[in-house]
């Protein structure tokens, strides 16, 4: 009982200080929330917490703040991610179902994620190693060259143009638009190498040239990771908590540029249907030992397509932050699984 009542008193403090950011008092908590025991008996268990790490002094006002591992440890034991009202979750989903292509559900889907959170939202494009083969298109732009589409189940379109070594016409074009569908249609990208490294050999001598030219630009494809692609907003929403974020504002700004701490932030988060949350030096970027990250996948199943999620300050609404970046990852994945 006595752990279950610290933790009640930790809680109290971690909802204050998200509100406030001011130091709390044990008076200000005996009388804002029903805990139950005495103002001494809310000293005391601040007292236990402050030597255990989980609430620190700033200064000598009678005050605490959380700790990172304070913020863990409130995170870790939330007993629910906080639901959304009917009117949020349908004013998400007919947001998003006006989306046209793949880039604006994307588009859409961080504006939204920003304005919800009022943090940075991130939102990794759906990885094209992780989609399937749903059309390739080929159409002749010249006596020697080709344009070469590729539709994936997700909705990513990849275009490239094709130089033959061969004069190339309409009717090879359509040869092999039929071969390379009945070949990769439906097949995993993942599984594209093994399947192209030996479509040439099957077909006609005539054809193999072209096709060859064609199947190694499917696996640069590949090999270039195109799923590398990230959408952000929200940068502003860093200026409303400079004041969590002291000196290091420039630096979360500058980290927040590389692409490669973006995606091992966000593009990590490989399972739908569960938040993670990172906090302080837990990103393991010195530059973001200030923030909170807060990530999940979407996708159609167990395994996501892609990441998204936000980063801001460690003093942020966790329960509603969880709960929009879940709720947004669960229409994306409805939206791009529909047929």
């Amino acid at each position: 009982m006595l752990e279950d009542r610290r933790l009640e008193v930790l809680r109290a403090i971690v909802e204050d200080f998200v509100l406030s950011n001011e130091p709390v008092g044990s008076k200000a908590l005996a009388e804002r929330h029903n805990l139950g025991v005495s103002p001494a008996t809310v000293r005391n268990d601040m007292s236990a917490l402050e030597e255990e790490g989980y609430i620190t002094q700033p200064h000598t006002s009678a005050g605490r703040i959380p700790t990172d591992k304070g913020y863990r440890l409130f995170v870790d034991r939330l007993s629910g991610v906080k639901p959304l009202s009917r009117a949020e979750r349908r004013a998400i989903q007919s947001f998003l179902e006006g989306a046209v292509d793949l880039d604006d559900v994307v588009r859409r889907s961080v504006r939204l994620l920003a304005q919800l959170t009022r943090q940075v939202a991130v939102v990794q494009y759906p990885s094209l190693s992780s989609s399937s083969v749903r059309h390739i298109e080929v159409v002749t732009l010249g006596p020697r060259r080709m344009l070469m589409v590729m539709i994936t189940d997700t909705g990513r379109v990849e275009q490239r143009i094709i130089d033959s070594l061969t004069p190339v016409d309409d009717e090879i074009a359509g040869e092999l638009r039929a071969t390379l569908n009945c070949a990769l249609a439906g097949q995993r990208l993942a599984d594209a190498p093994e399947v192209v490294a030996i479509l040439a050999d099957q077909t006609r001598p005539e054809l193999r040239p072209c096709l060859a030219t064609m199947t190694g630009v499917v696996l640069e494809s590949l090999a270039e990771r195109p799923e590398e692609r990230l959408a952000m907003a929200g940068t502003a929403n860093l200026t409303r908590a400079s004041v969590d974020f002291a000196d290091s504002l420039r630096s979360i700004l500058e980290a927040l540029e590389e692409q490669v701490v973006l995606m091992k932030l966000i593009g990590s988060a490989r399972e739908t249907g569960t938040v993670t949350v990172r906090i302080g030096r837990e990103t393991d970027v010195d530059a973001l030992r200030t923030t909170a990250v807060v990530a999940t996948g979407y996708g159609r199943g167990p395994f996501a397509l892609g990441g998204m999620g936000v980063v801001g300050p460690m003093r942020m609404d966790y329960p509603w932050t969880m709960a929009a970046v879940r709720a947004v990852a669960k229409y994306v994945g409805e939206l791009l699984g529909a047929d």
